[in-house]
C-alpha cells in the first residue's frame, strides 16, 4: 500500500510498504479521508516523531476483521478514535481519560496518512462508530476535532448567558464558536486576524466578530459588552503571547481555556496577583474520551454541528506536503482532508 512518511515539513515522502496484518481481535479499515489536525503542523511534535506516517482523524470501510470481532461487517462505514482509555485506572475514574497509560499506547497503525490502518483490539472494541449513511467521509473526519472541543467545553464550565471570547477561529475556532451556542452562551464573539475566517465565524453564529489588525480587541469587546471582558476566554492559538493576551481579556470569575500547546519547556507569563484578586479559572485540554466521540457523531450527523462548509480543501497522498504548507500559511483555508 501507499503511505505518505514524514520526514520534516519540507519532505514528506510518498513510499510503498506492506499493507498490515491484523489480530484476531482486530480490524483493517481502508482510509476514504483523514483530517489534517492542527498538530500535524507543529514542527517540534511532528519533528519528533519524524520518520512517520501522521494522520489520527481517519475514516473509511471496513477491508478485514478478525475473527473474534463481533458487531462489524466487511464494506462497513466508521470512524476510528486513535486513542482509547483503559476504563479503570485511576484516572480514568476521574474522567481524565487523555491522562491515562492506556490511552497513550492505544494507537491505529501506521497512521491516517495511509491506504489502510490496523485497529488495535481495544480500539475495535471501545472506540469505532458506525457513521450514518447520511454523513459524507470528509465531513466525518470532524468526529474527532469536535469530540475534542466538545470535551474542553465541558472542562470551561460555561454557565448560561455567558460572554464568550474565542481568539483563533481556524476549524477548532469554529467548532467552539457552534459549541458556545450549544452550551446556552448568551455573546459569542471571535477573534482572527485572517478576514476569511472572520466570515465564517459570522455564518456560524458567531455575534461579533474582531479582527486584531484593525481594531482594539479590548475596546471592541467592552463596547458590546456592557462594558465587561467576557466570562469565558479560548485560545485555540499555540502562541505564548497570544495566551498571555487572552488572561488580559477575561473579566472577573471568569475562565481562560488554553486549547493549543507550546513547544516543552516554553512558558507563559502568568500575573497571579490578578488571577488571585479576580479569581480567574485557568483551564487546559488535551484530546477526547470515548464519550465526547459519540456525542460529537451525534451533533455532526443531526446538524447541531454544521460541518459540510468546514472542508475547503482535499489533497491525495502523494500531496500531503503541499497540504501541510498550505495549512501553516492558515490563509484562506479550513479543514484540509487528505483522501487516499
Amino acid at each position: 500500500m501507499r503511505v505518505a512518511r514524514y520526514y520534516s515539513r519540507d519532505e514528506v515522502r510518498l513510499e510503498q510498504m506492506a499493507i498490515p496484518d491484523i489480530g484476531p481481535d482486530e480490524m483493517l479499515v481502508q482510509v476514504k479521508a483523514c483530517g489534517l489536525c492542527g498538530s500535524d503542523l507543529m514542527e517540534w511534535y511532528a519533528d519528533s516523531k519524524a520518520p512517520t506516517v501522521l494522520g489520527h482523524e481517519p475514516v473509511g470501510l471496513v477491508s478485514r476483521l478478525g475473527e473474534d470481532v463481533k458487531g462489524f461487517a466487511l464494506g462497513d462505514r466508521v470512524f476510528v478514535h486513535h486513542h482509547v482509555p483503559c476504563f479503570i485506572c485511576h484516572y480514568c475514574l476521574r474522567g481524565n481519560y487523555s491522562s491515562c497509560r492506556t490511552f497513550g499506547a492505544s494507537r491505529i497503525y501506521p497512521g491516517g496518512f495511509a491506504e489502510y490502518i490496523r485497529v488495535p483490539a481495544i480500539n475495535v472494541e471501545r472506540d469505532v462508530l458506525h457513521l450514518p449513511e447520511g454523513l459524507g467521509f470528509n465531513e466525518a473526519t470532524l468526529i474527532e476535532p469536535t469530540a475534542c472541543a466538545i470535551r474542553g467545553m465541558d472542562r470551561a464550565g460555561l454557565q448560561k448567558g455567558d460572554t464568550v471570547l474565542i481568539v483563533g477561529v481556524g476549524v477548532s475556532g469554529l467548532l467552539f464558536t457552534q459549541l458556545s451556542r450549544l452550551w446556552g452562551a448568551g455573546l459569542v464573539i471571535a477573534s482572527d486576524p485572517v478576514e476569511y475566517r472572520l466570515q465564517a465565524a459570522s455564518e456560524l453564529g458567531a455575534d461579533l466578530t474582531i479582527n486584531p489588525r484593525t481594531d482594539d480587541l479590548r475596546a471592541k469587546l467592552g463596547e458590546f459588552n456592557d462594558g465587561r471582558s467576557a466570562d469565558l476566554v479560548i485560545v485555540t492559538v499555540g502562541s505564548a503571547s497570544v495566551m498571555e493576551e487572552g488572561l488580559g481579556l477575561v473579566g472577573k470569575g471568569g475562565t481562560v481555556l488554553l486549547y493549543a500547546p507550546l513547544a516543552p519547556g516554553a512558558t507563559l507569563p502568568v500575573k497571579v496577583h490578578d488571577l488571585l484578586f479576580s479569581e480567574i479559572t485557568l483551564v487546559s485540554t488535551y484530546s477526547c474520551g470515548p464519550d465526547d466521540t459519540r456525542a460529537a457523531l451525534e451533533f455532526i450527523s443531526r446538524e447541531r454541528v454544521q460541518t459540510r462548509g468546514l472542508v475547503t480543501h482535499q489533497f491525495g497522498l502523494e500531496q500531503v506536503g503541499k497540504a501541510i504548507r498550505l495549512a501553516v500559511q492558515a490563509d484562506e483555508s479550513l479543514k484540509i482532508v487528505i483522501v487516499p
